[in-house]
């Protein structure tokens, strides 16, 4: 199988169309590429190829720091919610090896009186790096309105108003998860970079998934790399839209592969962006996804925090 099988559109049919019929087809090529695979790839999103070198040079003179500066901006006990996560910690749902990674995360900034303040504590910033706070923060509220757009696009397919993910995604306890995968010194080691996995939020936005190493397993089982362009953005079906769309839209599981070799020995950096609900949206089966050939999976609707709050002991982050 080829990677041509994940589909790249271009966003811009939606966002900035040349007639309203090629909107439409480009909500329905968009819908069918999720249908079947979980993945698509998401071109002329406009996010600037300076903005994302800016954020991916800060990420890097982080990781870059001694391990004791890093940890200073490490808080045990928060499942990793904001700051640094070090190495050996994360670990695939149902994997007996850790992940071979590190990472930061970024999450919302929100008034300390919001009813949302309990959920989303204040984000560090490591004072060691100049221009961190502007160029991370920048980067999440692109991609936070790029994934926006695209649930818009994803309401349109299954019958919703366009905006009825608006409000329920505006305080969204959103996550920009910068990446570093630090070189592999051994062939033999039996853990990955990134075990088999889905994601827990809605949608899941990839910036550099360029390098190689992403690989999406199809529905007849088989692994599938997925290396996009350089200015391609890949998104994926969460396991929290899954539920909510009865699996109309499959979380597909994704893995990062080690390379072999003299590849091995460099490092790998990436950056997601979980894209969350509002801690308090209830995650209920939509009727317009229940039919005679999908019939109803979930009884018991959950709230988005709940479900994080589960997903988030099973990786041993909480």
């Amino acid at each position: 199988m080829s990677q041509a099988q994940i589909p790249t559109l271009d966003i811009r049919r939606f966002t900035q169309p040349v007639s309203a019929a090629d909107r439409a087809a480009f909500v329905s090529e968009l819908g069918r590429a999720y249908e079947a695979w979980g993945f698509a790839g998401i071109r002329g999103h406009g996010i600037g190829e300076a903005r994302i070198e800016a954020a991916y040079d800060v990420f890097q003179r982080f990781f870059e720091l001694p391990e004791p500066v890093k940890m200073k901006y490490h808080l045990p006990g928060t499942g990793g919610a904001r700051g640094y996560t070090p190495f050996g910690v994360e670990t695939a749902k149902d994997s007996k090896h850790h992940d071979l990674k590190e990472f930061w995360h970024v999450g919302r900034e929100i008034p300390r009186d919001s009813r949302y303040a309990q959920y989303m504590p204040p984000n560090l910033w490591p004072d060691e790096v100049a221009g961190f706070r502007e160029h991370a923060y920048g980067l999440y509220q692109a991609l936070d309105a790029l994934g926006s757009s695209v649930l818009s696009a994803l309401a349109l397919h299954i019958g919703l108003p366009e905006d009825w993910f608006r409000d329920k995604t505006d305080q969204g306890n959103s996550i920009l998860r910068p990446i570093h995968y630090p070189p592999i010194t051994s062939d033999d080691i039996p853990n990955v970079r990134a075990g088999a996995h889905e994601d827990i939020n809605l949608i899941t936005l990839l910036v550099g998934a360029s390098a190689a190493g992403l690989e999406v397993r199809s529905r007849r089982g088989e692994w599938v790399p997925f290396t996009a362009d350089a200015d391609t953005i890949v998104v994926n079906i969460g396991d929290m839209l899954q539920r909510l769309t009865n699996h109309v839209y499959p979380s597909t599981t994704h893995r990062v592969v080690n390379p072999r070799g003299e590849a091995a020995r460099k490092p790998r950096y990436s950056t997601p962006f979980f894209l969350h609900p509002n801690p308090d949206f209830l995650i209920d089966v939509l009727p317009g996804c229940v039919t005679a050939d999908n019939p109803r999976r979930y009884d018991a609707p959950i709230t988005a925090q709940a479900y994080l709050d589960e997903r988030l002991r099973e990786i041993k982050l909480k």
